[in-house]
């Protein structure tokens, strides 16, 4: 399994990595990283992931614009938001564009686990 993982703060990609890092649910997984929406286009066009974990607020390209570029190339792996912002509206916009999940930050990896039982 390989996973992406999208946010423009590298603290916080290293702190998803490290709850991954815990989880049997992706025991094993190769783990790639983008820096924000528009790197994580590309990245995704040439590493094929079957998962990718997104901020929603980052420059260049957001997270919901990242899922919507995806889905428009034909090419959406399973995909599902860590992002510091959950409203509602949020939510409802997450799923109408395929993502799977949507985590809060700060969060466990509890909680991150039970998002991806629903994703892989």
């Amino acid at each position: 399994m390989k996973i992406l993982v999208v946010d423009d703060s590298k603290a916080m990609r290293a702190i998803v990595k490290r709850a991954l890092s815990t989880l049997d649910r992706v025991a094993g997984a190769t783990i790639v990283e983008a820096v924000d929406g528009k790197e994580a286009f590309a990245t995704a066009q040439a590493e094929q992931p079957d998962l990718i974990i997104s901020d929603w607020n980052m420059p260049e390209m957001t997270g919901i614009e990242l899922l919507q570029a995806l889905n428009d190339a034909g090419s959406c792996p399973s995909f599902g938001f860590v992002t510091s912002e959950s409203t509602p509206e949020m939510h409802e916009l997450a799923r109408s564009n395929g993502a799977r999940f949507l985590v809060s930050k700060p969060f466990t990896p509890e909680a991150l686990d039970d998002a991806l039982a629903s994703a892989v």
